[in-house]
């Protein structure tokens, strides 16, 4: 069921409309947002709601993708069907439909990080590049034919300037022999041919066509009789040439036809995503969540703030409905908030079921409506001869005409504009009649016996707005169970009304709304009170919270350190037992051959092999208690190219240094110099520097020697295909851009714009001198038509 455009422009819908044609980048997706009206089908609701979770998701993600401002292209596409040549501006469009559409499959294709309901969509589009370029290489402008366009028109208009050369070069000549007879020494056209201004009483003297004079007379324009030849030939090649643009765009129109069915349905989804990630720009705007939908007939709107309002200004409200009731009695004074309230549930609905966010806390739920009937403001009519309480009574029959069960009902002032005893028991009466059909229903009012039928009646609920007393301002705070008060009384005693009209009438109001008042009064009181109570018990339970959490994860990560010390205490003490041991056992065994080798003849001899191999044992096994961690590249197959002699360049892989080789080797050991220390290294622990590896290594980037640290890249997750420079100087306009050309390359962007206007040109020559010597950049170009043209320089990356 349609929702009514009376509901739509009360409730205010169309504003948010407004608000996310504004968010649009194309005309057609600006329609779209224009003509976006609720749905009460549930499954269309929960798609456009994905869509628009999903195209939020994107942009924060990586960023909001570029749709290039293309137009209708379909009024094109349909004359290019039917035979006919379309114009350069035409083409351009339809180039930049095509650009688009290769922009958006590459933002689609390029770091995705998730899949999206709106997969589905970029998958629609078909990217025709070489179509793209025919056209943009050959209309670089839409008053522009590119000599690239044809080798024949190449040829042509490199004619035409011969002739024109030539033409120039025998004028000159002319002139400067009869400069005598001419007004002006120079060279003009008339009529698309060249001529020379002659004094009127000198037209004899030169021979040739007059085509024009001047304002006064005094000036003839002669075509000399030697150029004649020339410009019937220049007039030759340029109806040529004009025959050549028009076939070439023919040509270029019938590979459009060819194409038309696949550029149409992209310029369609093009708008449709572009469309749809405004919802999500929107979204983003105004802080909305997609709200859970509920099956059953209820609604909880937490913190929920209305659109419309400043976010810096508008005070969150909390309400619910369904449930436990199924109405809302809305009470408090005057501008504090009653019909804000009634049009944020309202508003919040339509926006629900048209598939935008709302701004409220992502816990709140929804329900889906098949009708919202209004009842808001003061329609009275002197053409119509209705009173405000006519205009009421009009609405509120409709209403009760086309209530159903799935309706939402909002009455603003019910029962107001009469008298208050009779518009009370009509107002109970209305409600009555709508809960009996099944809707929910929310009510604003003044009248307590309204109040009183709230407080009495089982699924109806009171609800007040917040007022300050002493400081005669609302807080718009809705409190939902307790009714309120108007506070008429002590809001014109601050305004200055004499002490005795208010005694007189408080006396005048009767003692059982007295005592109602007081009641009200006392629970309004009551519960204040236990507002700040429960607020001071809320801060207190969330410091504690913080506290305990950050006690939990201090004692945490002292722990976890604790065992990690404690398991590398353990490791090390094990070591240096095993190897105290191990050296232990090796001795005595040492010393036992020692002891049998003395009784021997090479007892000397004996003892000198002992020693030495006693302190081999001692060196390998002490790399137990500090072990010597070998490169992970060091398979243990390294074999030296040629034996080591004094002053070569070697590198210690136990200890990741570099030295020169001081002695030769002895029994398996070279002394290597290595900065200040002097030590003997075993040859397998010694690779040997050659001058080429010197060379590789001083020739190697910076970047790639940096094997021993990690570095850490951090980028922004939002980057952008373009960069605005306007400005800036050269060098500050350089130091940007060279930031952001490294942040392109890490999200994978390969082709971007540089926006630096046209101005003097200072800035663009500039940027240009740099890319020139990057090697970070393929190519760069200035803009083309739709791109910024000459304001903007195009840079593909590797």
């Amino acid at each position: 069921m349609s929702f009514s455009e009376k509901t739509i422009k009360t409730l205010e819908f169309d504003k948010i409309c407004a608000m996310l044609e504004s968010c649009t980048h194309t005309e057609g997706a600006a329609s779209l947002a224009r003509a976006l009206r609720p749905t009460d089908d549930p499954v269309v609701v929960q798609r456009r709601l994905q869509r628009t979770t999903d195209a939020r998701r994107l942009v924060d993600a990586k960023g909001a993708p570029s749709f290039g401002r293309v137009k209708d292209v379909s009024a094109a596409c349909e004359r290019a069907e039917k035979g006919a040549v379309l114009s350069m501006r035409e083409l351009l469009e339809v180039a930049a439909v095509l650009r688009t559409t290769r922009i958006l499959t590459d933002y689609h294709t390029g770091n995705h990080p998730f899949d999206t309901v709106l997969d589905e969509l970029f998958d629609r589009l078909i990217p025709d590049r070489k179509l793209e370029e025919r056209i943009t290489r050959a209309i670089p402008a839409e008053d522009m034919i590119a000599d690239e366009a044809s080798p024949l028109l190449a040829d042509i208009r490199r004619k035409i300037r011969n002739e024109n050369a030539k033409i120039k070069e025998t004028l000159q000549k002319l002139i400067s022999g009869n400069s005598r007879y001419l007004q002006e020494n120079i060279v003009t056209m008339r009529g698309g041919r060249y001529v020379i201004p002659v004094k009127a009483e000198c037209k004899a003297e030169v021979k040739g066509l007059i085509h024009d004079t001047s304002a006064t007379g005094a000036t003839i324009f002669i075509e000399p009789m030697a150029v004649v030849d020339a410009n019937n030939e220049i007039r030759i090649l340029q109806t040529k040439e004009e025959r050549e643009i028009e076939r070439i765009l023919a040509e270029l129109s019938s590979l459009v036809a060819a194409s038309s069915d696949a550029i149409w349905l992209n310029y369609k989804n093009i708008n449709e995503l572009a469309f749809i990630f405004a919802c999500g720009e929107l979204s983003s705007r105004m802080d909305g969540v997609a709200p859970a939908i509920s099956k059953d007939r209820c609604v909880s709107l937490i913190k929920a703030r209305h659109p419309l309002i400043d976010k810096d200004k508008v005070v969150p409200i909390t309400l619910s409905l369904g449930g436990d009731y199924d109405t809302l009695v809305i009470t408090g004074p005057n501008t504090g908030g009653k019909t804000v309230s009634l049009k944020t549930i309202g508003l919040f609905a339509l926006m629900t079921q048209a598939g935008l966010h709302i701004p409220c806390d992502p816990q709140s739920t929804i329900c889906l409506y098949d009708t919202i009937l209004v009842d808001l403001g003061d329609e009275q009519s002197i053409e119509q001869s209705l009173s405000t309480f006519s205009s009421h009574k009009v609405n509120i029959v409709s209403i009760v005409d086309q209530v159903g069960e799935r309706s939402l009902v909002l009455f603003d002032e019910l029962g107001g504009g009469t008298d208050p005893v009779e518009g009370a028991a009509l107002a109970i009466a209305v409600i009555e009649s709508v809960r009996e059909a099944g809707a929910c229903c929310v009510a604003t009012t003044h009248y307590a016996e309204l109040k009183a039928y709230a407080l009495d009646t089982p699924g109806v609920c009171n609800a007040s707005c917040e007022f300050d007393v002493e400081t005669l301002k609302p807080t718009y705070k809705l409190v939902i169970g307790a009714p309120g008060k108007s506070n008429a009384f002590a809001i014109s005693a601050k305004l200055g009304l004499p002490e005795r009209i208010i005694r007189r009438a408080e006396i005048l109001v009767s003692a059982e709304n007295k005592n109602f008042e007081k009641v009200i009064e006392q629970l309004e009181n009551s519960r204040v009170q236990m507002e700040k109570e429960r607020a001071e018990a809320e801060r207190l339970r969330r410091e504690y919270e913080a506290f305990k959490e950050a006690s939990e994860r201090e004692i945490r990560q002292k722990l976890a350190g604790a065992e990690q010390e404690a398991e590398k205490l353990r490791k090390r003490a094990a070591g240096m037992v095993q190897s105290a041991k191990a050296s232990c056992d090796y001795l005595y065994e040492q010393m036992d051959k020692m002891r049998k080798a003395q009784e021997a003849e090479k007892a000397a001899e004996e003892l000198e092999k002992a020693r030495r191999a006693v302190r081999e044992h001692l060196r390998t096994t002490g790399d137990l208690f500090d072990p010597v961690e070998v490169p992970e590249e060091d398979d243990g197959t390294y074999v030296l190219p040629r034996p080591l002699k004094k002053g070569d360049k070697v590198r210690l892989v136990n200890i990741h240094k570099e030295g020169v080789v001081t002695d030769l080797p002895k029994n398996g050991l070279v002394a290597v110099q290595a900065g200040v220390i002097r030590t003997k290294a075993r040859l397998e622990d010694i690779r040997l520097i050659e001058e080429d590896d010197t060379k590789a290594k001083k020739q190697q980037p910076k970047s790639e020697r940096r094997t021993q640290s990690s570095v850490m890249v951090e980028r922004s997750t939002v980057c952008k295909d373009e960069i605005d420079l306007r400005g800036m100087m050269g060098d500050e306009a350089w130091f940007a851009v060279d930031k952001y050309l490294d942040e392109c390359i890490l999200s994978n962007i390969r082709t971007v714009r540089l926006i630096h206007g046209k101005g003097t040109g200072a800035l663009r020559q500039a940027l240009h001198r740099y890319l020139k010597g990057d090697k970070r950049i393929v190519s760069f170009r200035l803009g083309r038509y739709g791109e910024g043209d000459g304001g903007v320089t195009v840079v593909e990356l590797k």
